[in-house]
């Protein structure tokens, strides 16, 4: 592509979009730059962007922006079919994202990641497990760092780790990756992508690409999953749990690649089922590299885990107090519900993203949760699906700060209160690490209480 008589309009000053800009601008590109977000920290990114040249567009320019723009560079956070690219699309222009952007660019091997759940831990556990080998490598994409800003950074012989979100996938279509791992699907996003077949198909576009010398790592315990090898012209490595599979699988407490044992689990830092099945995607792919099985073992043994995902912020007056605001879907609440091990409040809410609650408190019957807070946009809805599961543990109040008090108060020593809210966290805050360190805060904040004898 050459920059310099093209017209690109950057829509949506995340991340994504601000690294998009400042990407087309340093190659010469006409670029203009919209959001119809207005807030302080919008406004100061949009203004460094124009004294590098961006043109801002105002919600009164907007048709003209996209007369005079040849490509669409479009947030992950702005649905494809809203008015925007919908007129791009009237008009048969090009239609990006910022992924699709660096992946045009990238010189180094693509790992990419995408699935329901275990993303991010997947992309950690695997960078890490690539830097223990002696590699030089960087977690990239959906994880908050965006692939286009670390193109230039990485040559030939070094690897990009990158999350793949289905958002994304609806405007990336170049990636081809060596390694694309898949780690389950589950509902999630339905209030954005209508119904599950469009949510599966998707995920599946990670593999289109790809050719007989890259592999799909696939887990084979999910059906939707499994299905996938038979799309996909690359050689397929499967990981398990449940089967002695041609790939990564479990047996006896220990991980094996293709016989070859790599590690007990007890040697895990981080525990659940869930580290498991991303313990496996990552011995799987190790295993097709041919990395060295000590180092591998060694990285995922230390590894302690990613912030907001199941993670002890403190123990105060007897309770002990767990982060786990990822947790933006039922599935994964439903496993961060299963590690715990002593009696727990669980505090659920937030946005509706188009799901049933009912699977949310019949799983609870197999966990140790005693007692459901329900806050947010969608507690009614959830409290419905408590009340026709039979869970007659429950509170509900409209804020999250309130919520996270009223755990506080009905927790006794020796029980947990966890966050783990099955919901999209944007009714009240900008995305999930918001939501997490404004919870971390409050229970910063809790006083201990001495008792004097």
């Amino acid at each position: 592509m050459y920059f310099g008589n093209q017209k690109f309009l950057v829509a949506g000053m995340s991340k994504s979009g601000e690294s998009s800009a400042r990407f087309l601008l340093g190659r010469g590109a006409q670029v203009y730059i919209y959001d119809d977000v207005l807030s302080e920290n919008i406004s100061q990114v949009c203004s460094s962007l124009e004294r590098l040249g961006a043109k801002i567009v105002t919600a009164e320019k907007y048709e003209e922006a996209v007369s005079a723009c040849n490509i669409l560079v479009l947030s992950p956070g702005i649905p494809i079919d809203t008015a925007l690219p919908i007129s791009f699309r009237k008009q048969g222009k090009s239609i990006i994202g910022e992924e699709e952007l660096g992946a045009l660019y990238l010189r180094a091997t693509a790992i990419a990641v995408t699935g329901t759940n275990g993303k991010t831990t997947t992309v950690s556990m695997m960078n890490d497990v690539l830097a223990a080998a002696g590699k030089k490598s960087v977690m990239c994409g959906n994880i908050g760092n965006p692939l286009v800003k670390e193109v230039e950074n990485l040559a030939f012989g070094d690897f990009a780790v990158i999350e793949v979100s289905s958002f994304q996938l609806e405007t990336l279509s170049s990636l081809r990756p060596h390694i694309a791992i898949i780690t389950n699907i589950t509902e999630d996003h339905l209030n954005r992508h209508y119904n599950m077949e469009n949510y599966i198909f998707l995920k599946s576009k990670i593999l289109r690409n790809m050719r007989e010398s890259e592999f799909a790592v696939l887990n084979y315990d999910d059906p939707t999953v499994r299905e996938f090898a038979k799309n996909t012209k690359a050689k397929t490595v499967y990981f398990s749990i449940q089967n002695k599979v041609d790939g990564a699988y479990f047996d006896s407490g220990a991980l094996y690649y293709k016989g070859e044992k790599y590690l007990d689990i007890a040697d895990m830092t981080v525990g659940g089922v869930h580290n498991v099945y991303n313990a496996l995607a990552c011995v799987a792919a190790a295993g097709v590299l041919g990395l060295d099985k000590a180092a591998v073992a060694s990285a995922i043994c230390s590894f302690k885990g990613i912030k907001h995902r199941i993670e002890k912020i403190r123990e105060v007056n007897g309770v002990t107090y767990v982060d786990d605001s990822k947790g933006t879907n039922v599935d994964a609440t439903v496993k961060a519900a299963q590690t715990m091990k002593t009696p727990t409040i669980i505090l659920l809410g937030g946005k509706d993203k188009g799901y049933d609650y009912s699977p949310l408190f019949e799983n609870f019957s197999s966990s140790n949760v005693i007692h459901a807070v329900i806050y947010g946009e969608n507690r009614f809805k959830i409290l419905g699906a408590a009340i026709k599961s039979g869970f007659s543990g429950v509170s509900m109040c409209a804020d999250f700060t309130t919520a996270v008090k009223i755990a506080e108060l009905i927790a006794k020593p020796g029980q947990t209160v966890l966050l783990s809210p099955a919901s999209s966290s944007f009714d009240s805050f900008s995305n999930y690490e918001e939501r997490g360190d404004a919870f971390k805060q409050i229970v910063e904040n809790i006083r201990e209480v001495r008792s004097f004898e």
